[in-house]
């Protein structure tokens, strides 16, 4: 018997990502491409697939654990493993051993310890106790004691720490470090935004209540929402588009094509066209520095498609959009549509984006106001079209129009930019010839 590891593949260099769930447990057979755990980041929920068949000899995570790529899953036990995991198994174990060893150090050890550097920055100060959250559980924290004194000198409470990244949740002076610079970072934003903080309201006062936690896609997906709000100068500019003539031809299109199998979306069409702009109009292919004092103009042109699944939004990203024709768009646009929707998509494939189309097309609506997906510059918001009477200049006549809501970073984008930009949108959606030219 050949022993086989499986382990955390490519990722998009993803730190920390978290086991939700672990489907195997030891001396169970399983199958290649057989879902083996549950890992969530901070966009997307994946299966991960086990990527040999055998017998499950040992599993190597539990629900709470953090991995990265490589990191060790399980090993199995087949006939046609491919490489064995005596020695790395020993050398993980040596490694992992390694860490526990130095935290179990003896009371000498200690106060050499509370002699190492702290999280203090250059210009922070430590003096004051760090500040603590409203009194919760009392959980018993699971740390050394050199740890407990290191923690005690800055004023954490340990049980404020809701798991470690040592050994089966130990606590480690890394978390203590994080975990100080997380409070400090939200006392700093808290103390500096002048914004009053929302009041606590006890609704069970009113009648039944049931409190839900909301998943980390939605809990990090909020935290970036509202620190775009907070820091981006934001306008969003309204338009309609004709796409008469685009819809005539999609429709026959795809009849012409059902027997393939082949079907085209207007979002496709709107992503061509918005390359084409952003081709035009390069500020909107761009990201502005850190530091504020630079743009850069990327030469690349991804686009990110929000999508809605049962999880929360991720945006899958569409990479190379300018090379690519209609088919091999809508085929890959399918493929990750629902990839997402299975939450199967890698943290790879919404990385890269140039810019994000948020289409509440299927759902309904008038228009609405999306928010930059820092740091790009700009997004664009589609909704359902609709039948209106145009004025030709003689009567009116029946167009399907197309709501388009684009907004974008004042501080890169002016109002006559983004006016133009939008105009270049609808030349190519009213006449897609344009889009070979």
């Amino acid at each position: 018997m050949a022993l086989t590891e499986i382990k955390v593949p490519d990722v998009g260099n993803v730190a920390d990502i978290d086991v939700v769930e672990v489907l195997i447990q030891p001396g169970e057979r399983i199958a290649v491409e057989q879902t083996v755990a549950v890992l969530e980041t901070d966009k997307a929920t994946m299966d991960l697939p086990s990527s040999a068949a055998g017998t499950v000899k040992e599993v190597h995570i539990k629900a709470g654990d953090k991995v990265a790529e490589g990191s060790l899953i399980a090993t199995l036990e087949s006939s046609g493993g491919t490489k064995p995991a005596a020695e790395p198994a020993a050398a993980a174990a040596e490694a992992e051993a390694a860490p526990v060893e130095s935290e179990e150090s003896a009371p000498a050890k200690a106060s050499e310890s509370a002699a190492e550097p702290t999280v203090r920055e250059p210009e922070e100060s430590l003096a004051a106790p760090v500040p603590q959250p409203a009194p919760g559980s009392s959980r018993k924290a699971h740390a050394t004691p050199s740890v407990r004194l290191f923690a005690r000198e800055l004023g954490v409470d340990l049980s404020r720490i809701e798991s470690g990244s040592g050994r089966k949740g130990r606590i480690l002076k890394e978390d203590v470090k994080r975990y100080v610079k997380q409070v400090m970072s939200e006392g700093a934003v808290a103390a500096g935004s002048g914004i009053p903080p929302i009041p606590a309201v006890d609704f069970s006062r009113f009648g039944e209540v049931e409190e839900q936690p909301l998943n980390k896609i939605r809990r990090l997906t909020g935290k970036n929402l509202s620190r775009v709000w907070l820091n981006l100068p934001m306008v969003t500019y309204h338009d309609e588009a004709d796409i008469t003539e685009l819809e005539a031809f999609r429709t026959s299109h795809n009849a012409e094509l059902a027997d393939n199998g082949v079907k085209l979306t207007g979002l496709v069409f709107i992503t061509k066209a918005l390359v084409a702009a952003m081709q035009q109009f390069p500020s909107f292919n761009s990201s502005l520095s850190a530091d504020g004092e630079r743009l850069i103009v990327k030469r690349y042109f991804h686009v990110g498609i929000a999508v809605d699944t049962p999880n929360g939004l991720v945006v899958p990203v569409l990479r190379d959009v300018n090379r690519k024709g209609i088919y091999q768009l809508s085929s890959e646009l399918s493929e990750k549509s629902q990839l997402a929707r299975k939450g199967r998509l890698m943290p790879a494939d919404m990385q890269g984006g140039c810019m994000t189309i948020s289409g509440l097309g299927g759902i309904g609506g008038t228009g609405f106001t999306p928010i930059v997906n820092a740091p790009e510059v700009a997004i664009l918001g589609v909704t359902r079209a609709r039948m209106q009477p145009v004025w030709d200049g003689e009567a009116f006549q029946p167009r399907l129009m197309l709501p388009l809501d684009l907004t974008y970073d004042h501080r890169v984008i002016d109002g006559a930019e983004g006016a133009r930009f939008i105009e270049a949108i609808k030349n190519y959606l009213g006449d897609i010839r344009r889009l070979l030219l």
